[in-house]
């Protein structure tokens, strides 16, 4: 039964179902013939671990969603990719929209708006330069979900947010791992697209006549995009010093004794200790003062466009389904973990191994999971809520530093999370206004070529021993 519920959750996800609905359903259908009846297993374990996700992560996508529709509506985010789009030109296309996603996504953007904000500029220069419109969701791809997302060390988006309550890390974990990916991912979608631009180039293939979603003119009197990247530049910089993982004397120090007085209140959802939250708290604060920074430069266009009001309210109830959907995740793996017919399964995936420690593991336990989730966030904390106390207790045992392990499981985690029925790539390739036919290819190569990352950055710290 336990097959046949991600067998399921796989299918559904592809039709477009909402896991929200189905994933307590699949997670009741995998306990039958166990151990436990019906309705406990709902309701004290998969809700108890949706309250536990929710509790512990909802402010930073409640946070993240509303300061990415202040720099969307205020006309901030598109000021910088114009700059850098502009800046690059045409001849270097592919590297502009890379760049641009990038930034934009290290910057705190969700990675949604990051993909409407850089589609315009992306699909213009990829007409002016003739290169075929079917390589342009690889290409955003590879600039919003890959390096800035995962692999480069502060990035505030929560994949690089949710190992941190496992390990009690910081987002700057494993910072020359995290480099190395960063500029493996890079390397590879440059290769690889500007390969295929060539490739098809030589053909006569073009840009190519398309209808559907062509982007209308860039927006004139945007804000100078100097001033709008300001509170990107806040949003790294304020978690750097709160967060302080250089435990530099002059940045932030956090009360590592601030939660013994609630202990007396005997919460259920405590934190055990500081070291496990003060990366969240970190991301809220540069959080908060990106939006307040955004809010006052971009506070023209804000008003013009209907009020301060209309972006926190847009990206509050946006951040609901998100936080739902990533919970139900989380919860559905963590029953399928406390279920004994799984318990074979689960040490087949913990003594994988290459090497000493659970890197190997982890990378291919991370992989599997975000192939049958289609999402890399979804993935990586089903595999953190199944094994990832393991993971932690077999590298302290070794003397590896959780850092290592934090930043490879999210290196991982952005390797087969290109499935077709990832609902990300479906947003995306929809807002190309293309379809997966025509654009898939180049997807599913890039699918096939990108789990090697966290086997090269295993191998270099096997051979060096770099964090």
């Amino acid at each position: 039964m336990i097959l046949l519920s991600l067998v399921l959750l796989m299918f559904f996800a592809y039709r477009g179902y909402s896991i929200i609905l189905f994933a307590p359903i699949l997670a009741i259908i995998a306990s039958i013939g166990g151990d436990y009846a019906f309705m406990p297993v709902y309701s004290e374990i998969y809700m108890t671990k949706v309250a536990e996700y929710i509790k512990v992560y909802y402010p930073v996508f409640l946070l993240g969603a509303v300061f990415a529709k202040i720099m969307e509506d205020g006309g901030l985010a598109t000021a910088v990719a114009a700059k850098i789009v502009s800046s690059l030109g045409k001849e270097r296309a592919i590297l502009a929209v890379l760049l641009g996603c990038g930034a934009l996504t290290y910057g705190g953007l969700s990675v949604f708006v990051v993909a409407f904000v850089m589609y315009p500029f992306s699909a213009i220069l990829f007409r002016q330069a003739g290169i075929p419109k079917r390589l342009l969701p690889a290409t955003l791809w590879m600039g919003i979900f890959t390096y800035a997302m995962i692999a480069l060390p502060g990035t505030p988006q929560i994949q690089n947010v949710i190992p941190t309550a496992f390990f009690g890390t910081t987002t700057w974990a494993g910072m020359v791992t995290g480099l190395i990916g960063s500029v493996a991912y890079f390397v590879l979608g440059w290769a690889w697209i500007s390969y295929r631009h060539k490739r098809l180039a030589a053909k006569g293939e073009t840009y190519g006549s398309h209808t559907v979603n062509e982007p209308e003119p860039i927006l004139e009197n945007l804000p100078h995009w100097a001033i709008s990247a300001l509170p990107l530049v806040v949003v790294v910089g304020v978690n750097l010093f709160m967060s302080n993982p250089f435990h530099w004397s002059w940045a932030y120090h956090w009360n590592t004794g601030s939660l013994e007085p609630l202990k007396s209140l005997k919460l259920s959802l405590l934190s055990p200790s500081v070291d496990r939250v003060q990366s969240i708290w970190s991301i809220n604060i540069a959080l908060v003062i990106g939006s307040l920074s955004g809010i006052v430069i971009g506070r023209k266009r804000l008003t013009a466009s209907g009020g301060i009001i209309k972006p926190i309210n847009s990206g509050a109830y946006s951040s609901i389904m998100a936080i739902l959907n990533t919970a139900s995740g989380y919860a559905f793996g963590s029953v399928i973990a406390s279920l004994t017919g799984f318990q074979i399964i689960k040490n087949a995936l913990l003594h994988l191994n290459i090497g000493e420690g659970p890197l190997f593991s982890a990378i291919i336990t991370t992989n599997i999971m975000t192939a049958i989730t289609g999402s890399a966030s979804g993935g990586l904390t089903i595999a953190l809520g199944m094994l990832g106390n393991e993971w932690l207790a077999w590298a302290q045992s070794i003397g590896m530093q959780p850092e290592i392990l934090h930043r490879i499981i999210c290196l991982a985690s952005g390797g087969a999370d290109t499935v077709p029925h990832n609902g990300a790539l479906v947003t995306l390739i929809a807002v190309c206004g293309l379809t997966h036919k025509e654009s898939y290819y180049d997807v599913f190569m890039l699918t096939l070529m990108k789990p090697a990352v966290a086997f090269i950055c295993l191998g270099i710290y096997s051979l060096t021993g770099l964090p």
